[in-house]
């Protein structure tokens, strides 16, 4: 994913591109190919059942939701080595989950969807996206974030044994501007994301915010350290 990365005006439907004008009159976007009017019914129609009320739309959730649940599944068999200590029943039940998070995240986004490919196509990321997340924090469940004295020693240990003094200096110059420069929220959100390899999706659960904030976050303080290596003439 920014997965995202990623945790929410009618949807419009794509525009075709239109062909050159003849005279004043321009063809007509009815000529475009019918695999694309398919397409754009089978989209619209998701749509319209996904806002109607009472058993059409109970339906098509349902069928959403099964949607979801095939593509969760199939993004937790192809990580199935990450998840290895689980029997297929979690497995199932974790697909179940994932399509639940993933179902939620598509009805709180459905005016964001432009049409520029099938509706179908463009739910199966959510499903995929979910089970990734879902992967990640199950691999750092039980596991502590690292402090900060434990992050510097691996950014210490990020010098080799040939770093020339100008590489050398650009370290040093990198570290006094994280200290000096960024908050301690600031320092942290970079420091976990940058160097120690935290997820941001598990970040933003261990933080109890979400991905957009850190990402924020993230971008401020690097906007900060270029910045400050700028004032000491380094790139």
């Amino acid at each position: 994913m920014s997965a995202t990365q990623t945790e929410p005006v009618p949807a419009t439907l794509p525009r075709l591109s239109r062909e050159p004008v003849v005279g004043t009159a321009t063809v007509s976007a009815v000529h475009a190919p019918s695999d694309v009017r398919a397409r754009d019914e089978e989209s619209r129609a998701w749509l319209d059942d996904l806002r109607s009320d009472g058993a059409v739309r109970e339906d098509a959730v349902a069928r959403l939701h099964a949607l979801l649940v095939r593509g969760a599944r199939f993004e937790l068999n192809r990580r199935r080595a990450q998840l290895a200590a689980l029997r297929l029943d979690d497995l199932d039940d974790l697909a179940t989950q994932c399509a639940d998070d993933a179902c939620v995240a598509v009805l709180g986004k459905l005016d964001d969807f432009r049409g520029e490919s099938r509706f179908t196509t463009w739910v199966y990321k959510f499903a995929i996206l979910h089970a990734a997340s879902h992967v990640r924090k199950l691999a750092w469940r039980g596991r502590e974030l690292p402090q900060e004295p434990e992050t510097w020693e691996r950014f210490e240990g990020s010098r080799g044994p040939d770093d020339d003094a100008e590489q050398s200096e650009l370290l040093d110059a990198i570290r006094g501007a994280i200290d000096q420069d960024l908050t301690p929220h600031q320092r942290r959100v970079l420091l976990a994301l940058a160097v120690d390899g935290v997820p941001i999706d598990v970040l933003a659960d261990r933080l109890s915010t979400n991905r957009n904030a850190l990402y924020k976050t993230l971008h401020d303080a690097r906007r900060k350290l270029r910045a400050s290596l700028a004032k000491k003439g380094l790139e």
